[in-house]
């Protein structure tokens, strides 16, 4: 893959990658388009990275990007930002999910709790010993998933 950065765009529900080495030193390109809006990215230990997904992309949500002021006001009120948008993403109907994207983007797995009324928003997964640890910025717990190895 090189030496690069790779950084969660989270209002674009992108990930961006930038080079630091080989003859694409100093280029900014899409490293993955993803179905939500998100935060926080880590290594898996199995290859790839680990992306929490806040909310899904949806029609509301999509409107609020559409004008930018909305968002700059958002973030003017005396409120925690993070937890607004979360709220608003749960009222709207979305959820969270974790995705594991591979060294060249590509989707690998996704987690998603898709019971009945189970609504986390997602801000973080971190993978150990077949265990993924998912938590959220407005939830004061983490979950943990076991999930099914298969050969690679």
């Amino acid at each position: 893959m090189g030496l690069v950065v790779i950084e969660p765009n989270g209002g674009t529900a992108r990930i961006l990658r930038y080079w630091l080495k080989t003859h694409k030193a100093g280029t900014l390109e899409v490293f993955a388009n993803l179905p939500g809006f998100g935060d926080n990215i880590k290594r898996s230990a199995r290859g790839g990275f680990w992306y929490g997904i806040n909310s899904k992309k949806d029609t509301f949500m999509k409107w609020i990007q559409s004008y930018p002021w909305i968002g700059k006001g958002l973030v003017m009120l005396p409120f925690e930002i993070t937890k607004i948008y979360s709220y608003l993403a749960k009222v709207s109907g979305s959820s969270g999910m974790a995705i594991r994207l591979s060294n060249e983007g590509d989707v690998l797995e996704i987690v998603e709790d898709s019971r009945s009324g189970n609504r986390m928003s997602i801000s973080d997964a971190e993978e150990r010993d077949g265990v993924l640890w998912v938590g959220s910025v407005d939830t004061p717990f983490a979950i943990k998933y076991n999930i099914l190895v298969a050969q690679e």
